[in-house]
Formats: C-alpha cells, structure tokens, sequence
C-alpha cells in the first residue's frame, strides 16, 4: 500500500519566495529520511517551494484561470512531502510519527489510489493510461 504523508507546516502559506528551511532542521530530517530509505520503504520525496512562488489553475466555467501565488484563502499548504510503500495505514501512521517535525508542522497522511481499487469501469476508462497499469504490474511481478 502506497501512502503520501503530506508536510503542513503552519505559516508557510506567507512565507517569502525563495524561503528556506533551517540547517540544523534539515539535518535532523535527512536522518528520518535515512531510516525511510533503510527500511526500504521509501519511494520517493521532495520538499517544495513556498506558495508565493507558485500558481494555481482553476477551471471556472470550463475556461482555465490563472492565479499567482501567494493565495489569500489558503489556511494550511504542502511544505513537501513522502511516499512510502508499507504493508497498513497504521504502519504508515507509525513512520509519521517517527519524523522530527517541530510545533508548527503537521503530517496529514493519505493512501494512494491504486488501479485494483478502482471499479471495473472506471479501470476500463483508465486502460489506455499505461502508467497506471504500471503500477498494477509491479506489485504483482
């Protein structure tokens, strides 16, 4: 089961273009990061730039807008985030708790959507995206 825990630290929707994380904060991280790789079940991450240095796209009546960062209504956004790879949400809420967040961080964690989840149908429409039916052949070679 693949899960995304998904870095919320509070007051980085304001934060600046080009805002970086502390050294001493990134350190203690990269060691929590060594543990996931260890385990073997890390499967990737990234740590994102703040908000006021990107964009959104919405879709109004169909037609796309485009909106520069930062955005007013945002309350909480994604600082970065991880994918693992366990056998259970509560193996995965585990891996969370381990990480060496501070106050202001939370971990929101969520599984991911894998092709077998899906119904029948909406398999069928997804069949011709073959990155998703990746997925479904690795976990079962």
């Amino acid at each position: 089961m693949r899960f995304m825990m998904l870095m919320l630290p509070k007051g980085y929707e304001q934060a600046k273009p080009g805002a970086m994380p502390d050294a001493k904060a990134v350190s203690a991280m990269m060691k929590y990061n060594e543990e996931l790789r260890k385990a073997g079940v890390l499967v990737g991450l990234d740590g994102l730039h703040p908000p006021s240095m990107g964009a959104r796209v919405s879709f109004s009546g169909g037609k796309p807008q485009v909106t520069d960062g930062p955005f007013a209504e945002a309350k909480e956004v994604i600082g970065g985030y991880w994918m693992i790879n366990v056998k259970s949400r509560d193996e995965a809420i585990e891996w969370a708790k381990r990480c060496p967040g501070s106050d202001n961080e939370v971990i929101e964690i969520r599984q991911v959507q894998e092709f077998e989840d899906f119904t029948p149908e909406v398999q069928e429409a997804a069949a011709g995206f073959p990155e998703l039916k990746a997925q479904k052949d690795r976990k079962t070679a």
